[in-house]
């Protein structure tokens, strides 16, 4: 198998930013080589370029799903930015008493730690009030992931011991050093396939919105497209919030800062 070359990677690039509107530094090479090394093997594929090929055949659907799940997943861990659950805290604990579902959405949760770091924070201060979280990635690889519910124990660092007891069952056998989450929680959890750079499927209106550490692999006139998409599904005077690393400044003018990196959208 021939090593990559510049060129090839230049055209991954551009396959993956036409995909998902995800920008590959230049340092990524390394990376990108290093995951769909294993595709190349598979189909027996000489070079690069015969892969890049294939996947812009249009006759391999699942094949392009595969890279696409391959270059764009990261590996995240449950309540990472631990203040954000701390704001959603004082939120949920604000909508106790409303008829109303309040929901949340986790717009890039990978391999769900977010969607279920935010609904263990909903069951402690709803309960059994009408709430609900959705969970959406490009991936369709981490999504089931995420729907088995099932995690390295590790993942688990940050996450508050009483939720551990209460939420978490510890694996046991083959599973040892393992987490999978409780039925009850994962049944208040929906996972979907969204693709933030496309137009968005009929969602319905979310209260608080999880974009959070994927910003910083879009340019700036894609992240002003996904933001505007995403706006559009946050109630007026619902909450936006993003990595500590991202800012909305210079991205949209609908939404003002409460604090770093949570924003509030003006009515």
């Amino acid at each position: 198998m021939h090593p990559i070359t510049d060129k090839e990677f230049a055209q991954f690039q551009q396959f993956i930013f036409e995909a998902a509107g995800i920008t590959l530094s230049g340092a990524k090479q390394a990376l990108v080589s290093g995951r769909l090394t294993k595709r190349l093997e598979a189909h027996h594929l000489e070079s690069f370029s015969d892969y890049l090929r294939m996947l812009h055949s249009g006759q391999h659907a699942d094949e392009v799903q595969k890279a696409v799940d391959l270059l764009t997943t990261n590996e995240t861990y449950f309540f990472r930015e631990t203040k954000h659950f701390d704001f959603l805290r004082e939120q949920a604990l604000a909508a106790r008493g409303r008829t109303q579902t309040y929901r949340v959405w986790s717009a890039a949760s990978s391999s769900g730690e977010e969607a279920y770091s935010i609904a263990m924070v909903l069951a402690d201060c709803l309960g059994d009030a009408p709430w609900e979280v959705m969970g959406s990635d490009i991936s369709t690889r981490v999504l089931q992931g995420a729907t088995r519910a099932l995690y390295p124990m590790e993942r688990a660092r940050h996450m508050p011991a009483p939720y551990l007891r209460r939420f978490c069952l510890k694996g046991q056998g083959e599973h040892e050093g393992s987490l999978l989450i409780d039925r009850g929680l994962r049944s208040r959890v929906r996972f979907r396939q969204v693709n933030l750079n496309t137009t968005l499927p009929d969602l319905g209106q979310f209260d608080i919105i999880f974009l959070r550490n994927v910003m910083i692999y879009f340019n700036d006139a894609t992240k002003r497209q996904v933001v505007a998409r995403l706006l559009s599904a946050l109630k007026p005077q619902g909450h936006f919030l993003v990595g500590h690393s991202e800012s909305l400044n210079d991205i949209n003018s609908t939404v003002r800062p409460l604090a770093p990196s949570i924003y509030c959208k003006t009515p």
